[in-house]
């Protein structure tokens, strides 16, 4: 230790000498000077810098010689001659030196990590002697890699075993559209890379495989500073889509968030177990579990003042109790570098306005935002039924069924379709149609085995997660078995059902995106546009649901990148962020016998050329008739709508005979790329070049756009029996709508005509295949969005009891609870081990884990702000966004239950949800178009008293979505139709008065008779094989839809 005189000539206290032996590049980085600065502020340290020259140049007997000895590895840095020199003068080191040679090596970090029992996701290891070795133990198939037996399906993670290769693959599965991210060290302001066409994992060298973890697009960075303090941020992950968030100063935006005890006791145990003091390591939250993927050395925090505060004392007192236990480590009354700042007054709390519809008081506070949303654009859906007997197909089962004669088989998988397509190209040239000698079903099996060839060679349609093949049993007989040993029974006839269609469109991906836009900047309180930035995450607790439907769950994705300012692909960004629902998003099984009794009557009405009836006498209101909304001459538009469709369908029939010629042409065993899932899950724009050359849009073909017609004319109208089928009147309406906003410059004649009858029809037919009075439009309605308006009334309870805990909370404290503390309050919080805040806020679980059963909130990730790093307003305060991604059905039946829920016996005597003005417009919409939605705003009103029933506030609004006609257009919007084929979305409009007042309690009061228990809800099951991923919950996501003190210092003071 050096002695030093003060003024006085008297001797002061010895100083003790800190070495700092690193690389010149680390030691001048913004951090490590921070803190040496404030460590030489005490007075009590000599810092000595080795310098590059020496490291590099000098025997180490020549090195300075210190007390303390900071020394870590970085590139080029000579660690065995650090090692040498710290064996020779014994100095005390933060980070021992001989571990650092661990991290160099992916497995030994694991094993350490394992040995000290901290979680680490499910691995295994893959060690290759030479590149391209061949491996036993090692198996890979489509949508799997299988290591020593242990099978980790896509989407999964491959890292090089070399820990300083930051080239990390994460696979994913063909359910999702298939491909690779690469993750990488930051280059530019990007941090990974989407590669479609990648299917196969790396064979080169050695990796370790393991689980994905669905963390929300969240990664969480630990740092230590010895083992009673750790400080954590998140970032934006870069599994997301890749783009580094930076803030205005160039850096990326990260932001402080609590530990909890368990996750603070694994930063101990991380620290210990690799003897590093400073040490930095990466986080995964899954389903409230946290794992370790990750251990870097040596890290110190960015850009965090009160970081370098912390980070400073700590040392200090490592420092003092290794080489001067005799002087006292507590800390001054005020720390020496503020002893001329001022304290910081109380900021108090934020009041935030409505950012659309209607107003409220300073005092309201958004709580709550709950939408329900449809799909974007899509291509119309197709189904086509056949029965085989052909051999080639039967044993294409039953090699798929397990060799089972009674087992129905799906095909789905790309290596199935192929073999499926194969077999099909053998038998279509065997039969052309139109032979005189065939029969009418000969001629019409034929044909839909071209269709299914047709299908199959089409790129769009079997994409990823579109694609879909039945094949059922039907017939068997009984053979001798192969060996002569007694019989077996063999199938001879099976139905093939081959779904494929219902694709979402490059205008549906455009609509879900810029409907997500609108929602971030119109949705939430903030000025402007409320600026996307990571730091306020934390106070918006963000989930997004989907249904099974490919077409609904990139809708969600797309609406995702909108909301959240994404980029890339929508591959990453779905299995991220979206979670599947089937359950409580698919299906109409519960109302399947009411919605037939409705289309039954449906039918009597239109076919019968009957007047529409009145429930009890002359009514009160329009629609309360029975099929109220249905054309007048409704049996007069039937005829005239199959005479209009076979005029288009023959048009179409030319054009496909045309394309049928040329394809004759080509060899047999052409190569037609089956199905390139990437680039249609990818697709964004038009493909200019087929419009050009008279193509219709998409992947459809003319034999498919003709299938797609002929299927109809026949489903409509049979002429044998001379009977109509009501029920495809949606579908001709879908097929001609699709065809005049995508194939317009197909001129085909008669087919606005077409479209003009077809939505007169639609118009009346598809609200009132939902019921078809008021009374049966609720009883269809609860039964089909049961679970969902029971999940609604979960969140809208639990935000409450969030709401209120906090209330509670903070009405216990001191005002200043969450601003800046005095310098002698922050103080004695550093004294106390300097360990943050380890309450976590009671809003975070409170009412979650014993209420949201179907979230399965007690396994859910949180990630709540530090307030004491956060230098933002009302800390304490949360927004919850639930956003639930469906189909036509369950927003009808969503609405149906909030406009007719007074009309239940129970609840006669109450107003309805929806004022009169509303029901009116909503009677007069007669579509709830391609992405049309409800939503729910909760309010709180934080100066009326927490029992008062006004405290809470529901906002309802609706849009009818894409619900313009591509006939009406004016000429600006012809423009835009002709060139991106994409309608616009309507506005929201009020489904309350202006003024009007509903409250939580009443809200709670009329949808609860409809709606699933909360103690219904079953506990969650992760589904086995590679759909596990969708995680039953989507964990918060990284955005801030609030704003930052609008001069905020950026040191956190």
């Amino acid at each position: 230790m050096a002695e030093d005189k003060d003024e006085e000539g008297v001797f002061a206290a010895q100083k003790i000498t800190i070495g700092v032996c690193v690389m010149e590049k680390k030691l001048f980085s913004a951090p490590m000077e921070q803190i040496l600065q404030r460590l030489q502020a005490f007075g009590e340290f000599e810092v000595v810098h080795f310098g590059d020259k020496v490291i590099l140049e000098e025997p180490i007997e020549s090195w300075p010689v210190c007390d303390c000895l900071i020394a870590f590895h970085s590139s080029g840095y000579p660690m065995e001659k650090a090692e040498a020199y710290a064996a020779l003068r014994k100095p005390f080191l933060v980070n021992e030196l001989e571990p650092q040679h661990l991290l160099h090596d992916r497995r030994k970090v694991y094993e350490c990590l394992e040995k000290f029992g901290i979680h680490v996701p499910r691995y295994a290891l893959v060690n290759r002697e030479v590149p391209y070795q061949h491996l036993d133990y090692f198996i890979e198939e489509e949508d799997f890699v299988e290591v020593h037996g242990m099978r980790f399906w896509k989407p999964f993670v491959e890292k090089p075993i070399d820990g300083d290769n930051h080239s990390i693959m994460i696979y994913y599965p063909s359910s999702a559209g298939g491909g690779m991210k690469e993750l990488f060290r930051k280059v530019g302001n990007r941090s990974s890379e989407f590669h479609p066409e990648v299917r196969r994992v790396r064979r080169e060298g050695s990796y370790i495989y393991e689980e994905f973890m669905p963390t929300g697009g969240t990664d969480v960075k630990v740092y230590t500073v010895g083992p009673e303090y750790a400080h954590a941020e998140a970032r934006k992950s870069p599994v997301v889509d890749g783009v580094v968030m930076r803030n205005p100063d160039g850096k990326e935006v990260r932001y402080p968030v609590l530990l909890t005890p368990a996750e603070k006791e694994m930063a101990r145990e991380v620290c210990i177990a690799f003897r590093q003091a400073v040490c930095g390591f990466d986080l995964l939250r899954c389903e409230g579990r946290s794992y370790v993927c990750d251990v870097n050395g040596w890290s110190f925090v960015k850009n965090s003042h009160k970081y370098y505060d912390d980070a400073a004392c700590v040392l200090r007192k490592m420092f003092l109790d290794a080489k001067a236990p005799h002087l006292s480590s507590a800390i001054p009354p005020t720390l020496p570098w503020k002893v001329n700042e001022p304290v910081q007054p109380s900021e108090g709390l934020t009041r935030q306005g409505s950012g659309i519809i209607g107003t409220f008081g300073q005092s309201e506070e958004l709580r709550c935002v709950i939408a329900v949303i449809r799909h974007g654009d899509r291509t119309p859906k197709q189904k086509v039924k056949l029965k085989v007997t052909e051999e080639k197909l039967l044993n294409l089962m039953l090699k798929y069924n397990g060799g089972r004669p009674r087992a129905e088989t799906k095909l789905k998988s790309a290596v199935q379709l192929q073999d499926l397509l194969d077999a099909t190209r053998m038998l279509v040239p065997r039969t052309r149609p139109d032979r005189e000698s065939d029969s009418e079903a000969e001629v019409e099996h034929t044909e839909k085995l071209r269709q299914v060839k047709a299908v199959l060679e089409e790129g769009g349609h079997f994409s990823g997660i579109y694609r879909k093949v039945q094949l059922k049993p039907l017939k068997w007989i009984k053979v001798a078995k192969s060996n002569g040993e007694g019989e077996e029974e063999r199938p001879v006839q099976a139905l093939m059902v081959l779904k494929y269609g219902g694709v979402l469109t490059h205008a549906g991906r455009k609509q879900a995106e810029e409907l997500g836009r609108y929602f971030r900047n119109n949705m939430y309180p903030g000025e402007g546009t409320g600026l996307l930035r990571l730091h306020s995450t934390y106070r918006h607790d963000l989930k997004i649901y989907s249904s099974d439907e490919g077409r609904v769950q990139m809708s969600a994705a797309a609406f995702a990148k909108g909301l959240l300012d994404l980029e890339g692909q929508l591959t990453p960004i779905l299995v991220s962020l979206v979670s599947k629902d089937s359950s409580m998003l698919d299906g109409l099984d519960n109302a399947s016998i009411e919605m037939e009794e409705a289309k039954a009557r449906l039918n009597e009405i239109i076919t019968s050329s009957s007047k529409t009836i009145y429930n009890n006498g002359s009514p009160e209101f329009s629609w309360m008739v029975d099929g109220a909304g249905l054309p007048p001459n409704a049996s007069e538009l039937l005829p005239k709508l199959v005479s209009l469709i076979k005029k288009v369908t023959e048009q179409v029939r030319l054009l496909a005979t045309d394309e049928d010629e040329k394809l004759a042409e080509k060899s047999l065993y052409d190569v037609i790329p089956p199905y390139d899932q990437a680039k249609a899950l990818g697709k964004t724009n038009i493909d200019v070049d087929r419009i050009a050359a008279g193509l219709p849009c998409g992947s459809e073909g003319f034999l498919l756009m003709y299938a797609r017609w002929k299927k109809l004319e026949r489903d409509l109208y049979n002429e044998r029996k001379e009977r109509f089928d009501i029920t495809q009147i949606p579908d001709v309406y879908d097929s001609c709508k699709y065809d005049l906003l995508h194939n317009a410059h197909l001129n085909l004649e008669g087919l606005d005509e077409l479209f003009k009858v077809a939505q007169a029809l639609a118009d009346g037919v598809i609200p009132n295949e939902y019921g078809i009075n008021p009374k049966q439009k609720l009883k269809i309605g609860s039964k089909i969005a049961r679970r969902l308006l029971g999940k609604i009334l979960i969140d809208l309870r639990n935000t409450r009891e969030e709401a209120i805990s906090v209330a509670e909370l903070k009405s216990n404290q001191d005002h200043d609870s969450f601003s800046v503390k005095t310098e002698k309050e922050d103080t004695e919080a550093k004294s106390k081990l300097l360990n943050k805040n380890d309450e976590i806020r009671k809003s975070s679980t409170l009412n979650d884990i014993s209420m949201d059963q179907e979230d399965d909130d007690d396994k859910e990730t949180k990630y709540r702000l530090d307030p004491k790093y956060a230098n933002v307003k009302s800390p304490e305060r949360h927004v919850r966004t639930r956003l639930y991604f469906t189909s036509e059905s369950h927003i009808h039946s969503l609405m149906n239950v909030l406009r007719y829920c007074n009309w239940d016996e129970s609840l006669l005597d109450e107003e309805s949800l929806v004022c009169y003005n509303a029901l009116e417009r909503l009677y007069k919409t007669k579509e709830l178009d391609y992405m049309s939605y409800i939503v729910l705003r909760m309010f709180e009103n934080t100066e009326v008293a927490l029992e008062d029933p006004k405290r809470f506030r529901i906002e309802l609004t609706f849009s009818r979505g894409a619900d313009l006609s591509p006939l009406q257009k004016n000429d600006s919007e012809a423009a835009s139709l002709h060139q991106e084929h994409t309608l616009p979305i309507m506005g929201p409009e009020r489904l309350q008065e202006i003024g009007s007042y509903l409250t939580l309690e009443k809200m709670e009061m009329m949808i609860r008779p409809f709606a699933m228990p909360a103690e219904d809800f079953p506990p969650p099951a992760t589904p086995a094989g590679f759909s596990g991923y969708f995680s039953k919950s989507v964990l918060e996501r990284l955005v801030n839809l609030w704003p930052f003190h609008k001069h905020g210092n950026s040191n956190g003071k």
